[in-house]
């Protein structure tokens, strides 16, 4: 048996992105056990993980904030006799713990984002884009130069093990209509729908009788935008700040369909099953970031010659308009939901 060390620090959508190819690598590889390093309040991610995944934490925005801090940890998981090291992160963190294995004899495999494409793919007009290798399977790269058998098996982290119901309804009720869950933002400007034009899609959707909406945020200011649309609009729940990210996760699982930008809310939905209505502006699904088994057709966005300009959606606006979220208009991410339930009862 090999005891291997997976390395994924952050952010929390590419976390998420990594549990399908871990499990499917996990089950087809039960003689060896597999370790996830990651941010310690993103272990509740790895709900119902097969019996040879364990999960180790790192708090890297405290104790193992100072390169001190770090190492002494890394040295700490030196102790545990890792055989591998498969790192699918390869940032300043990750590439000091591959080197400690590395002079400790240990292999080491990285995946290869592939920058030099992605920066070919953001430049500014005129180019031609085309798909890059989805990330997932960049990952699932890693575990098969590591040696590992890897067949893609995983479906959802409730396949085999249901959501607990009697939770669901403690937080949702009983389900007498379509769900419909809105995640409105994400970590940057650049992929965030304008919210004055998605309160006009919770709107329309709050108005039809056989609907109702779940809201999905952070805290602060995005708490106080959605907490406001559910004070205006009726059938309309804030989920903001009320139930951990596993709970989040079981009734994101509930769900007919989920709104959401490109963000971590997009692979919570993808994880557990659910169809993702997504909202592209900045960035773009070709750049590989597209939800697990996410159907192609389900995204909105708008043709412009500088789309997309950003792999994370970070950068300045070059046009000063956004006009690649400004244009999409809030009727057509409406009518794409109402297809898509219309669809799913036939």
């Amino acid at each position: 048996m090999s005891k291997i060390l997976v390395i994924r620090l952050s952010a929390i959508g590419d976390v998420a992105m990594t549990i399908p190819v871990i499990y499917a690598a996990a089950k087809a590889n039960p003689e060896d056990s597999f370790t996830v390093l990651t941010q310690t309040f993103l272990m509740p991610l790895f709900v119902n993980r097969p019996p040879n995944v364990h999960i180790m934490g790192v708090n890297t925005k405290n104790s193992e904030k100072s390169f001190l801090g770090f190492l002494r940890y890394v040295f700490m998981l030196r102790k545990c006799k890792f055989d591998k090291v498969l790192d699918l992160h390869c940032v300043i963190r990750s590439r000091i713990t591959d080197i400690v294995f590395c002079l400790s004899g240990k292999p080491v495999f990285k995946v290869n984002k592939g920058r030099r494409e992605r920066k070919f793919l953001t430049r500014r007009p005129p180019k031609a884009i085309c798909p890059l290798r989805p990330v997932i399977d960049r990952y699932a790269d890693v575990f098969r130069a590591a040696g590992f058998v890897f067949d893609e098996t995983f479906v959802s982290l409730y396949d085999k093990n249901p959501a607990d119901e009697k939770a669901i309804k403690m937080m949702a009720g009983d389900k007498r209509e379509h769900w419909v869950g809105i995640a409105p933002f994400a970590g940057h400007k650049g992929k965030i729908y304008p919210p004055e034009k998605m309160e006009k899609v919770v709107k329309a959707l709050s108005e039809q009788a056989d609907i109702k909406i779940f809201l999905f945020a952070g805290l602060n200011e995005e708490k106080f935008a959605i907490d406001r649309w559910k004070e205006k609009y009726k059938n309309t729940v804030s989920m903001a700040g009320r139930y951990l990210l596993d709970m989040e996760l079981a009734l994101i699982s509930r769900l007919d369909v989920l709104v959401s930008m490109d963000s971590a809310n997009m692979h919570f939905a993808s994880l557990v099953g659910t169809k993702v209505i997504s909202v592209w502006g900045a960035t773009h699904p070709y750049a590989g970031f597209y939800g697990y088994h996410q159907r192609e057709d389900l995204a909105v966005q708008v043709d412009l010659p500088c789309r997309p300009c950003s792999i994370y959606g970070n950068k300045p606006c070059y046009r000063n308009d956004w006009a690649c979220m400004n244009e999409i208009r809030p009727e057509q991410i409406v009518e794409k939901v109402m297809n898509y339930l219309r669809e799913a009862e036939s």
